[in-house]
């Protein structure tokens, strides 16, 4: 089967690459950034999906599975080229899946498009409406991207549409929102709040895009490994020091003192949890994470 996977050079695309690879698949992959040392059977274009070259991947090689992880996270790009990327990039690659018949698409997102709030529910459901516009403006782009690619369900429903919603994601790689939080030794949270944080080994969620292909799902799945825990847990786990910082300093301490930058939409998602409920995704696919939480932090700690 011919699988395209844009954004592969990214760490959690290459091991998705590598898996797929390893299962007899044929892999094309698109990439502003190239990738040197990719095995000589994964076909790796280096272009933006936003430029015709990549209109001309999928219009020469036809794929069958597509698999979109070229999107990004971090803060230290512009909000503009955030919303090309995330949202117009999503937009361009679900016309190419339509325009060129591809039969399965995966578009890879995260739980916390829910937005953390004090009076959410503790477990959201894949029904909750993702409320991170409004809670966590920066998150904005990777919210309207969300949607978009659910919009597919019914705009496009001869093409098959999943939409994992996954936790954070947490291993040796230390790549990732949550591994940059615990970047440094000390790890900021807000006096008086310790949230509950969502988080799964990345060998696991490769192993859930996995599944999501030979399942051929088609909706919009929360993803999740092992039962949340508190974050002053999680920092003691990874070898971290948890720093409480008054509410009013908050925004003026990270970024220094050996803390992590983190905009200011930020200090909701220190204070309040986004747990999610993933037996939908369970029970569709038969996922079970094999990774638990100390076995996760201890990865990340020695990785």
């Amino acid at each position: 089967m011919k699988v395209l996977i844009t954004g592969i050079n990214g760490n959690h695309a290459r091991m998705v690459a590598l898996r797929l690879l390893a299962q007899g698949h044929e892999i094309f992959g698109i990439d502003r950034r190239p990738w040197p040392d990719a095995p000589p059977n994964i076909h790796v274009f280096q272009t933006d999906v936003r430029k015709r070259p990549a209109a001309d991947v999928f219009r020469q090689h036809r794929p069958e599975v597509v698999i979109h992880m070229a999107t990004i996270t971090h803060f230290s790009a512009r909000a503009d080229e955030r919303l090309r990327i995330n949202l117009h990039g999503t937009r361009l690659v679900f016309d190419y899946c339509h325009e060129f018949g591809v039969k399965q698409v995966v578009f890879v997102g995260r739980h916390t498009i829910y937005g953390a709030a004090p009076d959410a529910p503790l477990y959201r459901t894949e029904d909750e409406p993702p409320l991170a516009v409004s809670t966590f403006p920066e998150l904005a782009d990777l919210v309207a991207a969300d949607l978009y690619a659910g919009s597919a369900l019914w705009r496009w429903p001869e093409l098959k549409t999943a939409v994992l919603r996954l936790v954070y994601l947490l291993g040796p790689a230390r790549r990732g929102t949550l591994a940059n939080l615990l970047d440094g030794k000390r790890v900021p949270m807000i006096l008086g709040f310790d949230p509950l944080y969502h988080f799964m080994h990345d060998e696991d969620a490769v192993e859930a895009i996995i599944r999501t292909i030979d399942h051929q799902l088609s909706g919009v799945f929360n993803v999740a490994g092992p039962p949340p825990i508190p974050l002053s847990v999680l920092a003691r786990g990874t070898g971290r020091q948890a720093i409480p910082i008054p509410e009013p300093l908050f925004r003026y301490a990270v970024g220094r003192f050996g803390l992590a930058y983190l905009p200011p939409g930020a200090a909701l998602h220190i204070k309040h949890p986004i747990v999610v409920d993933a037996a939908a995704f369970r029970a569709a696919t038969g996922f079970q994470h094999q990774y638990d939480a100390h076995e996760i932090m201890r990865g990340f700690r020695d990785g």
